[in-house]
C-alpha cells in the first residue's frame, strides 16, 4: 500500500483535488497481502492533507453501516470530513427519511450533500448543471 500511495501521490503532484474511490468500502483488499482501501488512505496521508468522505446509501442498514465505517475510519487515525448519501430515491419512504436525520446523530459528522437515484447515468452536462442542489456549502 505504501508503493501505491506513493505512485498515487507522484501522478498527482500539483492537483488540486485528487479522488480516490473505495469502491465496495473502507476494508476492501487491493492487493495479495490484503492491504486496504483504509490503508490506502493512511498511506497517502504521509503525503499531504488527506479528506475523508463517506458515501452512505439511504435504505434500511444504512445507519449500522456507515457507523462502522466512520469507526474504522477515525479508529486508522484519519478524520471523516462528512457524508454523502448516494442513490435518494424520487419518493423516499419513512427509512430513508429517518435515515437523513439519523445519520448525523449516530456518527457525528455532518451530511455534506444527497445524491439523486440515476445521477450517474446523465449527461455530464445534465449533472454539471444540477450538482450545486445537491451539495451543501462547506461549513
Amino acid at each position: 500500500m505504501a508503493e501505491l500511495a506513493d505512485v498515487t501521490a507522484e501522478r498527482t503532484a500539483g492537483a488540486a483535488v485528487v479522488l480516490v474511490e473505495g469502491a465496495g468500502g473502507v476494508r476492501v483488499r487491493l492487493d495479495s497481502s490484503g492491504g486496504t482501501v483504509l490503508e490506502l488512505a493512511r498511506g497517502l496521508q504521509w503525503h499531504g492533507d488527506v479528506r475523508v468522505v463517506v458515501v452512505a446509501r439511504a435504505g434500511l442498514g444504512t445507519l449500522n453501516h456507515t457507523e462502522l465505517t466512520v469507526d474504522a475510519v477515525r479508529g486508522a487515525g484519519l478524520d471523516v470530513d462528512g457524508l454523502v448519501i448516494g442513490s435518494w430515491p424520487p419518493a423516499p419512504g419513512l427509512a430513508e427519511r429517518c435515515n437523513r436525520e439519523e445519520l448525523h446523530r449516530v456518527t457525528g459528522c455532518r451530511i455534506l450533500g444527497v445524491l439523486p437515484r440515476g445521477c450517474a447515468t446523465w449527461s455530464p452536462d445534465r449533472f454539471r448543471a444540477s450538482v450545486g442542489e445537491w451539495l451543501a456549502a462547506p461549513a
